[in-house]
């Protein structure tokens, strides 16, 4: 059974997709990106837009009943590769060890042009 995960603590959807989808216990994210949800605002460096983004992964995790410790695996796509440093440091910071698996990929562009955008793979 397939159950839609939808919160107003994480950007809402721009496009025909769901926030996040439980299946047999697994949650599956869509990208989230570094939106205040409650104003729409993008914070402008770096290090502000993924704590906005890692703090709207939490939310959408805590709407499905998880949370970061229990993230297996995150998919990271960054605009520029120089920023992969201020980054990590943020990311350290809101995924406890043991870390989950991830991949971090440079994109040409990202919705909103954003500068990151992060999906994770979560159990409950």
């Amino acid at each position: 059974m397939k159950n839609i995960i939808c919160t107003d603590k994480a950007p809402a959807a721009i496009g025909p997709y769901s926030q996040a989808v439980e299946v047999n216990n697994m949650v599956y994210t869509s990208g989230v990106i570094p939106v205040n949800p409650a104003t729409g605002e993008i914070p402008q460096s770096v290090k502000e837009q993924a704590v906005q983004a890692f703090s709207n992964l939490k939310n959408l995790l805590e709407a499905a009943g998880a949370d970061m410790s229990q993230v297996i695996k995150t998919t990271v796509f960054i605009k520029e590769m120089d920023d992969f440093g201020a980054i990590n440091e943020i990311y350290a910071e809101y995924f406890p060890q043991p870390y989950p698996a991830r991949s971090c990929v440079e994109v040409a562009r990202l919705p909103k042009d954003v500068l990151l955008e992060i999906e994770a793979i979560a159990t409950k």
